[in-house]
């Protein structure tokens, strides 16, 4: 690629800086460095291992299985409510089990599946993307998946227990206050809360530091992958949006548990305080799911279009503006609570502007496939599905951004239709497309493609035929959260089909699953790049060793594979004999210093048991908080020791 000459001469200097990290010393190649790299790299064996490990890969491929089965679990109970409402005045479940069903959906859906599955993609893929080693503070992020994992556990044990929630998974006060929900179902609600947002911002935390402070020499800021650029401004936002909804829970909580009067409107507080920390939390996180499926998108569509994708300055620009525009949306899911009428406006101009930047990215995703030959294999054919998919929901985002429209619309089956829409269409088909495309990087296997297509149509067809007739029943003014319906009034149709494409739904995911469960021990084993793609995940084997790169390759375009296919140009001078890695400049990924990555530790496992027994007590005690901070502190205190390192001399990287 033609570069102008500042970027060459940047170059120049980047070379220089590399050949100052060389040391002298013997030289190791081949099967000699790998051998001592893996022993320097590998986690202890056996379950203390398994416990102790920080290899982001193993943590990522924990996120993402759990994230699916929480996927699953939630996606039972969507069929549970699709049998009770396929008929008029029907008795399957009772109204107090399908308030159980809508909350335990809703909350598994987008505090378990929808934000932990696409950090969990992250903190697999990323590192291996940037060409690193290793995340940043690789042992907070075991920290988080074991946060993340109690917190569910707790929700559905609750569940199974006959103390599930049952207020929504938005929890609305002052319904979910003491007055109206007596018992612990709410507050197993705002614990899992907790859980959640410090699993997120813990993630948050490392995603943003890896990106900034570990890209492969070379990799500036303009180099830098799509998809590496949507998790930087989603990470960003978690940790902007995340203590909100931190706040309100607290204040929740502390409503419920120690009498105080926060959303008590009788004793001076206000119940609409919740909606707006709740919904300034809610709607970032929206965009915080629809992002990494952009950069998703970006990944497949450069891919199989075999072109760089168009206009790359206005795709950054357009998750950046989109990250900043999210936080000035919330009140647009308040527009019926009675607010001053005059502040309406102002959200429904940012309501109708959040979709310019999407609409530049999908014109740029367009504009590629256009000047590129298109490859519609499976992942590719999910890119389709998203667009058309996504486009439809964000047009009826766009329809109840208007005032008048949203107060006749609120709280129906026609909002219900959109943010599946854009949710499911935004989010989970560019998500099941790039794990079919990474699926050989995580595996070593490719997956049947023949399998791959009869489960996109499956899921294309039977998502069209449950979601688009719940736009008919909202407009004949079903609401939303009812678990029947008298006869008689035009809804046995849309609310049939609706049940029907549900389970059709349902039938395209286990196809998928199968599909992996069935390639994972009998697919054709995949070459290093199935796809000729042009990142840097390619560069190593499928699946990665512990090491993830022997040599640290340096960048010199955007597009490294296909610019160096066969010289690419590698690192040298990094320890073999203890875990080490590269540090560069947060600009221009210029070598900054050696690293020593924290070896496996049981700390954060026992930490995150720590607080969580710490926060599971404190719902039914306030003296939970005060004695259970004491075993939190000790263990926090015992992974945070300084420890000495011990150096020898060792033969280095050539």
């Amino acid at each position: 690629m033609n570069e102008p000459p500042e970027i060459r001469e940047q170059d120049e200097r980047l070379a220089k800086e590399c050949k100052k990290i060389v040391r002298d010393g013997p030289k190791l190649t081949g099967p000699r460095l790998e051998a001592r790299l893996d022993r320097a790299w590998r986690r202890p064996p056996g379950i203390i291992g398994w416990l102790a490990t920080v290899d982001h890969k193993e943590i990522g491929r924990r996120y993402i299985i759990t994230a699916l089965l929480f996927l699953a679990a939630g996606g039972f109970l969507a069929l549970l409510m699709r049998l009770q409402l396929a008929r008029p005045d029907s008795n399957l479940i009772s109204p107090q089990r399908y308030n159980e069903l809508f909350t335990m959906h809703g909350s598994t859906m987008m505090f378990l599946f929808a934000v932990p599955v696409m950090e969990g993609v992250a903190v697999f893929i990323i590192p291996l993307m940037l060409g690193t080693r290793s995340t940043a503070f690789p042992r907070l992020n075991a920290f988080s998946y074991f946060m993340y994992l109690f917190g569910g556990l707790m929700l559905w044990i609750a569940f199974v227990l006959n103390i599930g929630p049952d207020i929504g998974w938005f929890a609305y006060t002052p319904l979910s206050g003491p007055q109206f929900s007596p018992g612990k179902r709410a507050d197993v609600w705002a614990q899992m809360i907790t859980f959640t947002e410090v699993a997120a911002l813990a993630a948050a935390v490392v995603l943003v530091c890896t990106i900034l402070k570990t890209r492969a020499p070379g990799m500036t800021l303009a180099r830098m992958p799509l998809f590496a650029w949507a998790m930087l401004v989603v990470a960003v936002m978690i940790i902007f949006s995340m203590p909100a909804v931190a706040l309100c829970s607290g204040m929740l909580i502390s409503d419920r548990l120690v009498g105080t009067n926060f959303y008590n409107a009788y004793e001076h507080g206000d119940a609409l305080l919740w909606q707006h920390l709740f919904w300034f939390f809610g709607h970032p996180e929206v965009y915080i799911i629809f992002l990494p499926a952009t950069g998703f998108v970006s990944v497949m569509v450069e891919t199989f279009c075999r072109r760089p994708v168009f206009a790359y300055p206005v795709v950054v620009l357009a998750l950046i503006s989109t990250g900043i525009l999210a936080f000035g949306l919330w009140v647009h899911h308040m527009f019926a609570t009675g607010l001053p009428r005059v502040g309406y406006s102002f959200y429904t101009s940012a309501s109708m502007t959040v979709a310019i930047p999407t609409g530049l990215q999908i014109f740029c995703w367009l504009a590629t496939m256009w000047d590129g030959r298109p490859r519609f294999q499976v992942p590719m054919l999910y890119v389709v599905g998203f667009i058309v998919t996504f486009v439809i929901g964000g047009l009826t985002g766009v329809i109840i951004a208007s005032v008048p429209l949203d107060l006749q619309l609120h709280d129906t089956y026609f909002i219900v239709a959109h943010f599946h829409y854009v949710l499911i269409g935004g989010a989970v088909f560019p998500l099941l497309g790039i794990l079919t495309y990474w699926y050989p990087k995580i595996t070593g296997r490719m997956m049947s493609e023949t399998l791959g297509k009869i489960g996109f149509w499956m899921l294309f067809l039977g998502f069209q035929l449950a979601f688009f007739p719940m736009h008919f029943s909202g407009l004949l003014g079903m609401p939303r959260r009812v678990y029947t319906y008298p006869a008689g009034l035009g809804l046995e149709l849309p609310n049939l089909l609706s049940s029907i494409g549900a389970f059709v739904v349902a039938a395209a995911v286990v196809i998928f699953v199968v599909n992996g469960i069935v390639s994972l021990y009998r697919g054709i084993p995949a070459p290093a790049n199935p796809w000729g793609a042009a990142s840097l995940e390619w560069a190593t084997m499928s699946p990665p060793p512990a090491y993830n790169f022997a040599h640290i390759p340096v960048v010199e375009s955007r597009t490294p594979l296909w610019d160096n296919v066969a010289d690419l140009p590698v690192v040298t001078g990094l320890r073999v004999d203890e875990k080490e890695t590269l540090l560069t400049t947060v600009v221009a990924a210029a070598p900054d210093v050696r690293e020593p990555v924290p070896a496996a530790s049981l700390w954060p496992f026992v930490t995150a048991c720590a607080v969580g027994i710490f926060f599971v007590t404190s719902i039914f005690s306030p003296w939970a908080i005060v004695f259970g901070t004491i075993p939190s502190a000790i263990a926090a205190a015992a992974w945070f020791w300084p420890k000495e390192l011990k150096r020898h001399p060792e033969p280095v990287i050539t």
